[in-house]
């Protein structure tokens, strides 16, 4: 397993990294000569009232000069602050982009096992939340990191100058900030991944709902699902509410230390300021570092907060980044033959699913150009089978063939460029008719997009369509019928023009007689083309050069239609069970 460091992101931003900052000390160290200036005009303004000195005129002189050191100071600690927030943001965002954009490519090429094992709302907050907290995470660093510690050491130094007794309030409360601050942290730390896995739930519940709603409605589910989702939401509310509590509980505490602090300091000035050692303007300094080091020790603990929730998140992205590939591709892109499909003593079964295996020493070849059937019973293991032709999955023993060359040595695109696959759920995306079909190929011009369609049968409802090929389709086809969507899938696999074409159920939402009018126009157009196609209908499949009948994961019988009418008892009693219902208009 390649280990992926999550810091190493933010190489390419080095130069707004450290920059960053150093603006933020720059800032920083102007705030802290701010109490002493502002000391120094109450100090004049009460020795003047105390009559110690003669002349409203150096008041004034020392209030406007003050004034400008303080105004200057402000205006380049604002400048800094500044430089510091757009540099950190630089190096955040790009972080988080960079982060972002690789965690998908990873998404990307994982197989379908793994991405059903991290499930789609993990993957989804993975993306989403767990990548924004740790950009947030690196902001917070490039700016607080430096603001707290130079608050801290600069405010406690200062405080010193003014009166080495101060020092004994920060000695006597120091102990108690850091304890309450190690306590609470130490407490809240476990609980964060808990709370990104309950996140994890509310999505994956939010997906599910979402993308099945025609089912939710059709059965008017709609207060079950309301129900399962306040259900994950309320679980994800008391966790995030009890690591809420925990850490929201140091700012009180941390109050009462800090208001105990200052009136410390005004108690023990007060008597410096009547033994006459130091003077009024220093004490109120005084109370504003003593604010500073102790608002800083609250800052930290906030960093922790943040970072124990970066930690949390960034475990979780890193199981991303760096599962290993299940499905490994292999070196080979060209077979010793060409549109040819061979499995051998093949079986299969889901990983991690118990019971047997859902194929079971399979054994077939498919020639090239010829249009293979597959028909049984649902469950039986149909789509299972093409799915290991592309290498979806791999088998459990026995080895598939394509072009002659085992598909665990084919490199993965090589392989999947020469199949054109029309799964059982038509998958489309939002966005034009055109961009659907041409997403088969990248560089299709509308005439091949159009011929495309012809084919499908597709073209005819396109062409009534108000904008025609350019009309948009709404998310996952959802402005479209389900043979409409059919059409469009199928019209984006013989875009491509592959080696082999695989109908995985993909015509059972058509007619008879668009269906004929398909295959004959696949016919005429791809005759050297492999097609295997799955299907539930007879009508679908009995003209088909043969036909592969699957029961219970085995193909008990392997021929053309007529042959299977003789031999075959599971095909005839499905030919029998579709004629009475069909009133014997097989062909439609």
């Amino acid at each position: 397993m390649k280990k992926v460091t999550i810091k190493s992101y933010l190489k390419k931003y080095w130069f707004f990294a450290i920059v960053s900052p150093l603006f933020m000390a720059g800032e920083v160290i102007m705030d802290l000569f701010q109490p002493k200036l502002m000391a120094e005009i109450v100090n004049t303004v009460v020795q003047v009232g105390a009559g110690n000195v003669e002349g409203s005129d150096i008041v004034m002189r020392t209030i406007l000069i003050t004034s400008l050191k303080m105004l200057g100071m402000v205006a380049v600690g604002g400048f800094m602050g500044l430089m510091c927030c757009y540099t950190a943001s630089r190096a955040s965002q790009g972080f988080g982009n960079d982060l972002r954009v690789d965690a998908f490519k990873k998404v990307m090429s994982l197989s379908l096992e793994q991405t059903d094992k991290f499930t789609t709302g993990s993957l989804v907050t993975r993306l989403t939340n767990d990548i924004t907290t740790l950009q947030d995470l690196v902001q917070m660093i490039l700016r607080m990191f430096v603001r707290a510690p130079i608050h801290f050491i600069g405010g406690l130094v200062m405080c010193l100058t003014l009166d080495i007794s101060f020092g004994s309030v920060v000695l006597v409360a120091l102990p108690f900030v850091i304890v309450i601050v190690l306590i609470m942290v130490l407490k809240a730390v476990p609980m964060f991944s808990v709370v990104q896995k309950k996140l994890d739930r509310v999505n994956s519940v939010v997906q599910e709902t979402v993308t099945g709603a025609r089912v939710v409605k059709a059965y008017t589910r709609e207060e079950h699902e309301i129900a399962r989702f306040d259900e994950a939401n309320r679980d994800f509310q008391r966790t995030n509410l009890k690591v809420s509590y925990i850490m929201n509980a140091i700012w009180p505490i941390l109050s009462i230390v800090m208001n105990a602090s200052v009136l410390a300091i005004i108690f023990i000035g007060g008597k410096q300021v009547d033994a006459a050692r130091i003077e009024v303007g220093d004490v109120m300094a005084a109370v504003q570092y003593i604010t500073q080091v102790l608002g800083s020790i609250m800052m930290i603990s906030m960093i922790f907060q943040n970072i124990a929730r970066g930690n949390a998140c960034a475990a979780r992205v890193r199981e991303v980044l760096e599962a290993d590939h299940i499905i490994v591709s292999g070196d080979t892109k060209e077979g010793t033959e060409k549109g040819t499909v061979r499995f051998e003593n093949v079986s299969f079964k889901y990983p991690g699913a118990a019971g047997n295996n859902v194929l079971d020493n399979i054994s077939f070849e498919v020639k090239k150009g010829e249009t293979v059937a597959i028909i049984g019973a649902t469950g039986s293991g149909k789509s299972s089978l093409v799915n290991l032709i592309p290498r979806f999955y791999d088998t459990v023993s026995g080895t598939v063939y394509v072009d002659g060359v085992d598909v665990r040595k084919w490199d993965l695109e090589a392989l999947r460029h020469k199949i054109g696959f029309v799964l059982q759920k038509s998958e489309l995306f939002s966005g034009g008719v055109d961009e659907n079909i041409g997403w088969g190929k990248d560089d299709a011009t509308l005439e091949e997009i159009q011929h495309a369609a012809k084919i499908a049968q597709a073209d005819e409802f396109i062409s009534r369509m108000e904008d025609g090929y350019t009309s948009y389709v709404a998310e996952k086809g959802a402005s479209l019928s389900g043979g409409q969507k059919q059409r469009v899938a199928i019209s984006r696999a013989v875009l491509r023009h592959p080696e082999i074409i695989i109908f995985d159920d993909s015509t059972s939402a058509l007619d008879l007689s668009t269906e004929a009018k398909l295959r004959k126009a696949l016919n005429e157009e791809f005759e050297d083309t492999t097609v295997i196609m799955i299907a539930q209908r007879i009508a679908s499949v009995m003209h088909a050069d043969r036909i592969a009948v699957i029961e219970n994961g085995r193909i008990t019988a392997f021929d053309n239609h007529d042959n299977l009418m003789k031999t075959s008892e599971a095909y005839r009693d499905i030919y029998s069970s579709q004629m009475k219902n069909n009133g014997g208009d097989i062909n439609g």
